[in-house]
């Protein structure tokens, strides 16, 4: 059988200024055929393989979502396209899901979300003394506890400590993941509780019939007539990265900022690369948290980016200088962590 040739699409070779004047709903953008169509596959055969009868479907929209009442979840248009995603890239600084790995773990995520809302979980006390109640207000922002063991960790920003339902979908991802080993990983956390729970929950919830089952779709694609411009503008007024000024003189003393090194390699690119080396040489200096410093790594770089810093000398020196603030910050990140909650 002949290979399946990609669909081409008159806007992918348009310049910037004019394919941000295409409005989302003319892009023509379908998951069928896509890098992101066999995830979707993969996670719907880890629900079945634990005999969950939910049938999530997906489509595409404007960001990552499942809507209240309906169990099915909404994947962000810019995945299924790579000039779309480096626009995303380009703009954002950032893609959210668009690695497998990262796309894997927002499925699972929202698939949480979607079960939820499949078997309306959030209804029962068992639930809601694990988790709290659903109809508390989201805030507009959050102030986590990096130092914390009453959550898994699983999304970025220690994103189960924002809300109740976030906390479910978390446990539940970490749950769903194949091979995750959560009862040897979280030995002696209070969120093994939770996981425990949600455990037996699933157990008791295999083989039978969710009870809402509608194939709704919120926002769908086809329906947004907002430009590719006006929805950048909103998104960067919304979410904005917001990378932290906290770093900036300790960033600024290691990498250059002078217009005589533009033709160095930038920083951001430089850690990126060396990122995993940095990792494994500041996990053996600050323990086991190894998901703050993740956090930490990824405002540095960020931060980076946005000061246009460039890395200057020796590899081997910045390599070993980064990661003693590196350290140090992390260290001071977990502290600080610590006496917020103390307060």
């Amino acid at each position: 059988m002949a290979a399946r040739r990609k669909r081409r699409f008159p806007w992918a070779d348009l310049p910037l200024k004019r394919l941000l004047e295409i409005r989302l709903c003319d892009l023509g953008l379908t998951l069928e055929n896509t890098w992101v169509a066999p995830l979707v596959e993969q996670v719907r055969g880890e629900l079945a393989d634990r005999d969950l009868l939910i049938r999530p479907h997906f489509w595409l929209s404007d960001e990552w979502f499942s809507p209240g009442g309906v169990p099915g979840v909404a994947i962000p248009f810019y995945l299924v396209h790579p000039r779309l995603l480096r626009v995303e890239r380009s703009v954002m600084l950032q893609v959210e899901g668009g690695t497998r790995g990262q796309c894997l773990a927002i499925l699972r995520h929202e698939l949480g979300h979607a079960v939820q809302h499949a078997y309306q979980l959030h209804r029962s006390r068992p639930w809601q003394r694990h988790f709290g109640l659903s109809s508390t207000p989201y805030p507009d922002s959050y102030r986590p506890n990096p130092a914390s063991r009453e959550y898994v960790l699983h999304l970025d920003a220690w994103y189960a400590q924002s809300h109740p339902d976030e906390d479910f979908a978390e446990t539940f991802a970490v749950w769903l993941t194949p091979r995750s080993n959560w009862p040897r990983r979280y030995r002696g956390w209070p969120a093994l509780k939770k996981l425990e729970f949600v455990d037996e929950l699933m157990t008791d919830l295999a083989g039978v019939p969710p009870a809402v089952r509608t194939r709704r779709r919120v926002d769908p694609l086809p329906q947004l007539r907002s430009t590719l411009l006006t929805y950048y503008r909103a998104k960067r007024e919304r979410y904005s990265p917001g990378f932290t000024d906290m770093y900036d003189k300790d960033l600024l003393r290691l990498f250059s900022s002078s217009p005589r090194h533009r033709n160095q390699p930038t920083a951001a690119s430089f850690l990126r690369r060396h990122r995993q080396d940095i990792r494994e040489i500041v996990a053996k200096w600050t323990g086991e948290y190894r998901f703050t410093l993740d956090q930490v790594l990824k405002q540095m770089i960020g931060r980076c980016r946005e000061l246009r810093l460039r890395a200057v000398g020796s590899e081997r020196q910045l390599k070993l200088d980064f990661a003693i603030l590196l350290t140090m910050h992390t260290t001071t990140y977990l502290y600080r962590g610590r006496e917020w909650h103390t307060l």
